[in-house]
Formats: C-alpha cells, structure tokens, sequence
C-alpha cells in the first residue's frame, strides 16, 4: 500500500499536467476516428548486458531509461492509452546462441525491431541519455527516423520539453544518426529521446529526482497524444 500512495500522487500530479497542458482529453475521439488506432512503443533503451552510459558517480543509463519508461506506462495505463514495452526489467532474456556481449546486444536489437515492426499502428518512443566528455554540454534533444510521422512527433516533443522541463534548452530536433540500428530500421514514426547528459552534474541531478523523470514521462505523453490527434484531425 506504501508503494502505491508513493506512486500515486506524483502519478496524479503528472496526469493533471499532461492533461492541462497537453489536450488528452481528445483522445478518444481519436481512436474511434483512426483507421488503426495507434499503439505506443516504449523502449528504454540498453538493459541487461548492456547499461549504456555511465555517470561520474556510477548512475547507469539503463537504470534511469527503464524508470522513465516504467512512469510513462503506467500513465498510458491511467489513461487507457494503447502501449507495449521493448522491456519492462533489466533482466533480458538472451538466445541461448549469444555468447559474447556484443553478439547479446545484437539479439536485443533484433528482438526490439521485430516487436517495433510487428505492432500494428505502431509509434516508437525509444529512451537514452546523453554523455560527452566534458561536463558543460547539457539539455534535451529529441530524433527522428526517416519514416513519415516521425518529424513532426520529434518537434511536438521537443517544443513541449523545452517548454515544460527545461526552458534554457537551446537544442533542437534533428533526424538520427544512420548508425542507430532501432531507429534506422523501425517501419513506423519512431523518435529517440536523449533526456539529458549523465555528464551534466545539473543534468545528472534532475535525472536522479524520481519527480523529475515522472514530469518527463507526462510530457511525453502529452505530445504524443498531440501528435496522435494531429495525425488523425
């Protein structure tokens, strides 16, 4: 019971933010109104074997992506939005022909496109962070794939975080690096959302506030409930 009522009144302030701000209520009339009601796929990025970027202190990459996206489900759920998770735990179930590290981070990539791919109406929200080797550069950027849907999805996010998270950002949204395996190959609107640099001590500060992470998860709700309803006006 403690669990849940530390859950749900950051959770409760969160759906009050996406809603006020970000126009929720118009998504029911906007899966009646689609064709293939769209379905929401949250990755975060790294997992198992592979903990991405690490911080100063330790902070995982890993860690942090999959509480982002854990926070952004459970709002899809409050909301009865249509969401899947690429993982829901830092365990990952390897093939059993995966020997080396990099074979089993090759095998997650494949399994993580075949469930991108295979979901019908799918949008793909994949979750990282950000590291560079000096400390000053900080901030959120959002990417694109090259499939139809994706830009505008990138922008919409990327104008709402600046505006409700990080006002002082000054980056802006850009198309994704070819060499992105998830994001080169995904058949569907896909953005990749670097929330901010582990090497970033002010960065890396806000990314450790459990409130902080739920207020990134709630505006990335909102845009995506934004995009869905412009996709389908």
């Amino acid at each position: 019971m403690r669990t849940w009522i530390k859950w749900w009144f950051p959770l409760a302030a969160a759906v009050i933010l996406a809603a006020a701000a970000l126009a929720q209520d118009q998504y029911a009339a906007t899966m009646a109104e689609a064709a293939v009601p769209p379905v929401l796929v949250i990755d975060p990025g790294h997992g198992g074997e592979d903990g991405g970027a690490v911080a100063a202190d330790g902070t995982q990459e890993s860690d942090i992506n999959l509480d982002i996206a854990l926070r952004l489900e459970a709002l899809c759920r409050f909301w009865g939005v249509d969401a899947v998770m690429s993982r829901t735990g830092n365990d990952i179930d390897y093939p059993s022909e995966a020997n080396s590290i990099a074979q089993k981070k090759v095998a997650d990539q494949h399994a993580r496109l075949a469930l991108v791919n295979g979901t019908q109406g799918g949008v793909l929200l994949s979750i990282h962070q950000n590291k560079y080797p000096a400390a000053s550069p900080h901030g959120i950027q959002v990417f694109y794939g090259a499939v139809a849907g994706g830009e505008a999805l990138a922008k919409l996010a990327q104008s709402n975080l600046t505006a409700q998270v990080c006002p002082d950002n000054r980056r802006v949204a850009a198309p994704a690096d070819k060499s992105i395996y998830l994001m080169k190959n995904a058949q569907c609107p896909a953005v990749l959302v670097e929330c901010g640099f582990l090497s970033n001590p002010d960065d890396l500060a806000h990314l450790c506030s459990g409130s902080y992470r739920l207020k990134l998860s709630a505006v990335l709700l909102g845009s995506y409930l934004q995009y869905i309803r412009g996709t389908n006006a």
